[in-house]
């Protein structure tokens, strides 16, 4: 079995404070998020450790001696991670959509000699490992759920509006625009009660409920090779509804692209950072974030003439 660090250190947490509602502000995230992640690690564990009713918290004899190697184990993360990195900037990326990896371009060109420390995570685990000192920039979707379950802690900010593109099939005619209604949309997403059901997903759900188009979900392939090769295999006629960074590596491969024609949905990438006085090669990456979304426009995307743009209300609020 594997132990999480963040369960461990949120039961810590817990321990200390022998009360969720204080727990849960010292760790800027919600007290049903927390009890859910406690649950989560007593699963694991494979036994209660601890025992809660509506007015105390305490310790199983199980929770009594966890703590203790508990605290052991934690002692001995920070040691290994205390080692300062003053000239490091820790960022991610969501599988290989551009806007993270075009930033980090640019911060890397400007400054070749501070080291850029990169690694794969969806929003709500970038958005954790953030808070928890393990990314000192997260480039991700917030929405009202995140910001509900990590209510205070850090500063965001809207970097991209990314617009989706129709992908054709290969062979099609070529043309600027389509209509949403010509064929059926297909989606490289997990659909809704599934397992792998994400940020993403719900922004997609969004859509169908609120445009009435309906998807055909077909599930996350991850890279652009695998979903290059689940297209090229498709005998049905589809549309593919993709975010821009794929679908300009779709017309590389001779695939046609498309503009939607009645709306344009464009999804809403922001910057976030954890609270206070960032260090100053955080300053800087912030900083050559927005200048390079002011120089690519990113925040005003390509649309056909008559198509508005489109997101879920809470994103274009």
């Amino acid at each position: 079995m594997d132990l999480d660090l963040r369960l461990v250190r949120y039961f810590v947490t817990v321990a200390d404070e022998l009360h969720f509602g204080r727990a849960a502000a010292k760790l800027f995230i919600s007290q049903p998020a927390l009890s859910k992640q406690i649950r989560r690690l007593e699963a694991d564990v494979g036994a209660p450790l601890l025992v809660r009713d509506s007015r105390h918290v305490t310790l199983t004899p199980r929770g009594e001696r966890f703590l203790q190697h508990a605290r052991q184990l934690l002692a001995t993360a920070e040691q290994m991670l205390r080692e300062p990195a003053p000239n490091r900037v820790r960022v991610a990326h969501i599988f290989e959509l551009d806007t993270s990896r075009v930033v980090a371009d640019a911060f890397v060109a400007a400054h070749p000699g501070v080291q850029v420390v990169q690694s794969q995570m969806d929003s709500a685990r970038q958005l954790a490992a953030l808070l928890e000192d393990h990314l000192d920039v997260a480039v991700i979707r917030v929405t009202a759920a995140l910001t509900a379950e990590y209510p205070a802690g850090w500063r965001h900010e809207r970097l991209r509006l990314e617009p989706f593109r129709l992908i054709g099939r290969p062979g099609d005619p070529r043309r600027a625009d389509v209509s949403l209604h010509e064929r059926p949309l297909e989606v490289f997403a997990d659909a809704p009660g599934t397992a792998l059901y994400n940020v993403h997903g719900r922004y997609l759900t969004a859509l169908e409920q609120q445009t009435g188009l309906a998807l055909r979900w077909l599930g996350n392939p991850g890279t652009f090779e695998h979903c290059h090769a689940v297209l090229a295999r498709a005998a049905e006629s589809a549309f593919l509804l993709e975010f821009d960074s794929y679908a300009r590596r779709y017309a590389d491969r001779g695939v046609p692209v498309h503009r939607p024609r009645e709306l344009q949905p464009v999804y809403p990438w922001s910057l976030a950072w954890r609270d206070g006085d960032p260090p100053e090669p955080v300053r800087e990456y912030l900083r050559i974030a927005r200048e390079t979304a002011g120089r690519h426009r990113w925040l005003h995307p390509e649309r056909a003439d008559t198509a508005p743009l489109w997101a879920p209300p809470e994103d274009l609020a």
